[in-house]
């Protein structure tokens, strides 16, 4: 990891209108879940709906795609990527370090702010809170590592994303049967089932299925994207 480029990705990705989207996200996810549990006369109905289709289902994927593609795909969109490849750096370690600038993001805007919510619903209860956090930390690591991938290898990184995370898992994965197998939502949950004790949380893979998904989603699309950025040149440099 770079200090620097780390530093100049953070100022980039918190200087630009995404920032104000990025808050908007998890001021949101409290927002609802404590109207829900003022309004509701059944709170123990809650946490799925709320933390599992919008939170972990919804903002998480969304936040995910901004992060993602946001600390790479508009420098090499406008050029900027020039400037940073011209540096001495091996090109993978300006990877995982934007990398790493993503998955904090995600972790924090999104992983907390979902265990904030669980407790407003239901306190420590049944680990509920807990569980579904863990499923935004496990699935914001790999949708982070996709979504920077996208963001190096199409200029339409945003649409791919949206494509992927709201049409294949919210829409074709509740139509066509298996589809919901090939979901990082889904993984997600899985790693959270076993941590969410009163049985409300399911998911179509196994645990011992989703973690080696998970592991090959966030692993392989890094080194994608490393590759990929590897095969960028510079104007003069042929």
């Amino acid at each position: 990891m770079n200090p620097t480029v780390a530093r100049l990705t953070v100022r980039g990705l918190l200087g630009r209108r995404s920032g104000i989207l990025l808050l908007v996200v998890p001021v949101l996810l409290v927002a609802i879940a404590a109207i829900a549990r003022a309004v509701s006369d059944s709170p123990d109905t809650l946490p799925a709906p709320v933390l599992g289709h919008l939170g972990v289902g919804t903002l998480l994927p969304i936040l995910a795609l901004i992060v993602g593609t946001g600390v790479i795909a508009t420098e090499i969109e406008d050029g900027s990527i020039v400037y940073l490849l011209a540096k001495p750096l091996p090109r993978h370690r300006i990877v995982t370090t934007k990398l790493a600038v993503a998955v904090g993001a995600t972790w924090l805007l999104a992983a907390v702010p979902t265990y904030v919510a669980g407790l407003i619903l239901c306190g420590t209860r049944d680990g509920v809170a807990l569980g579904y956090a863990v499923a935004a930390l496990v699935s914001g690591a790999a949708y982070s590592a996709l979504f920077l991938l996208l963001g190096v290898v199409t200029k339409n990184a945003v649409v791919a994303g949206l494509a992927y995370a709201l049409v294949w898992e919210s829409l074709v994965g509740n139509f066509v049967p298996g589809a919901r197998t090939l979901s990082i939502q889904q993984w997600g949950l899985a790693v959270a089932k076993p941590l969410i004790t009163d049985g409300s949380v399911s998911s179509e893979v196994s645990m011992a299925t989703a973690v080696p998904l998970l592991l090959v989603v966030a692993v392989g699309a890094t080194a994608l994207a490393a590759v990929r950025l590897g095969g960028l040149t510079l104007a003069g440099e042929e």
